[in-house]
């Protein structure tokens, strides 16, 4: 008998509802997984040699360009270690105010992402304008929140993208008490509907899909960590960011011109699934409440869960800002003094999308010698390979080639990939053979 072979590769230009370009390469040969590759093929970005030979004080602003979505994030983890390196100590105010300015970028970043990215996938539809036809009222709601953190962000940063009011040391400005005052009586207007969204997100069908993954992301002993806290692991691994490189490892994959991060050798999850998986316990009781009532249950292995997640940490968001400025008082300072001095600054907190750890090396004059950035998204990179294989083999590789894409699309966006980052992801080639 003469062996026949069919092959097909299917091309999608466009990746919509992701914010970058890439390809994914699928092969499938007698029903099953040959190949699997998450191709990434952005030139370099530079930013890290950006920085070489630049004074400390020019870093906040600089490494906020690196993302137009989540600039805090870059911002935050850059000032914290090099004040950490130069023994900075800033003042109660700065660092309640901080966490306010960051739970701005959680919201309006997750606001985002839910209702303009995320949730059209399970209802069917291209685009949140499809969405927005059949839920009119759910996206305009997503579009208040995600509106009130750029207010947020806006107002300790004197603009929502890329903001400029962070510095090492403290802040550039301090709002004035009138500005507050409207700013808090909006987020505790807000709340009950970051409740309902919390009950809409839980409410969703989503595919039965749990998978076996280790979570990390930074973890406090008193309260949901954002800004600060240590590395910890759902395996019980905890460490503090300098040791970050004895632990995890950055790799190159041949198709890819993008790093991929490992664990201990094995692929992690990070971001606001990770958070909950290993800090649910710090919420608020409310919250912890809602999510009780909700039917939503943490620790969690499907990462689909990952929207409700989010709508999650919008709610925590929300509360805890209000909660910080309801003593507001514009202070004496809004920055102390710094001496750079020589030595390796290390930085690590929670972006949107979760682990963002910086490494610097600065010399005496307070100079930037070197540089090295790990966003959220590339290490996520490994985890999402791992996820598409036994996710497509739970939803069966025989599955139409436009249903295994839609598929592919929809795991890769639940991980909100912020692709210029550090990644891009545009095109899926799926090719079939058998003997």
């Amino acid at each position: 008998m003469t062996e026949q072979r069919k092959s097909l590769t299917l091309k999608v230009p466009v990746l919509t509802r992701v914010e970058g370009e890439g390809a994914l390469d699928l092969r499938i040969v007698d029903g099953n997984i040959e190949e699997l590759r998450l191709r990434i093929f952005e030139p370099p970005r530079f930013f890290e040699k950006f920085l070489e030979g630049r004074h400390y004080s020019e870093v906040p602003d600089i490494v906020a360009r690196i993302c137009g979505i989540c600039p805090v994030a870059y911002q935050m983890t850059a000032v914290q270690a090099l004040e950490k390196l130069f023994g900075v100590e800033v003042s109660p105010w700065v660092h309640d105010m901080r966490r306010v300015f960051y739970c701005g970028e959680w919201i309006q970043s997750h606001a985002l992402h839910i209702h303009l990215l995320a949730a059209p996938d399970f209802f069917g539809c291209n685009s949140a304008i499809e969405l927005a036809r059949i839920h009119p009222d759910v996206v305009r709601r997503g579009l208040r929140l995600q509106e009130l953190g750029n207010e947020i962000m806006a107002l300790f940063g004197a603009r929502s993208v890329h903001p400029v009011g962070l510095r090492v040391g403290g802040f550039h400005h301090a709002p004035a008490l009138s500005q507050v005052k409207i700013l808090r009586q909006k987020l505790m207007d807000a709340i009950p509907e970051a409740e309902a969204l919390v009950r809409w997100t839980s409410s969703i069908p989503l595919p039965a899909d749990s998978q076996p993954f280790v979570s990390v992301a930074l973890k406090h002993d008193s309260t949901y960590a954002i800004e600060t806290g240590f590395i910890a692991a759902s395996d019980g691994f905890l460490v503090d960011s300098q040791e970050y490189d004895a632990h995890f490892a950055e790799y190159q994959q041949p198709y890819s011109t993008a790093l991929f991060s490992a664990y201990h050798q094995q692929p992690y999850l990070v971001g606001p699934l990770a958070r909950l998986n290993l800090s649910q316990n710090q919420l608020p009781e409310n919250i912890r409440k809602l999510i009780a009532e909700t039917g939503l249950v943490f620790p969690n292995g499907n990462v689909f869960i990952s929207m409700a997640a989010r709508a999650v940490e919008i709610l925590f968001a929300l509360q805890e800002a209000a909660r910080l400025l309801g003593n507001y008082a514009v202070p004496d300072s809004r920055h102390v003094s710094v001496r750079p001095r020589a030595g390796i600054a290390f930085g690590a907190t929670e972006a949107p999308r979760g682990l963002l750890w910086h490494r610097y090396e600065v010399d005496e004059a307070g100079l930037i010698k070197n540089a090295r950035i790990v966003p959220p998204t590339s290490q996520n990179q490994a985890r999402i390979e791992e996820d598409l294989r036994l996710s497509l083999l739970n939803f069966g590789l025989n599955q139409p080639d436009d249903a295994l894409r839609l598929h592919c699309e929809k795991v890769i966006r639940n991980y909100d990939p912020c692709i210029s980052c550090a990644t891009h992801f545009l095109r899926v080639n799926v090719e079939r053979s058998s003997s």
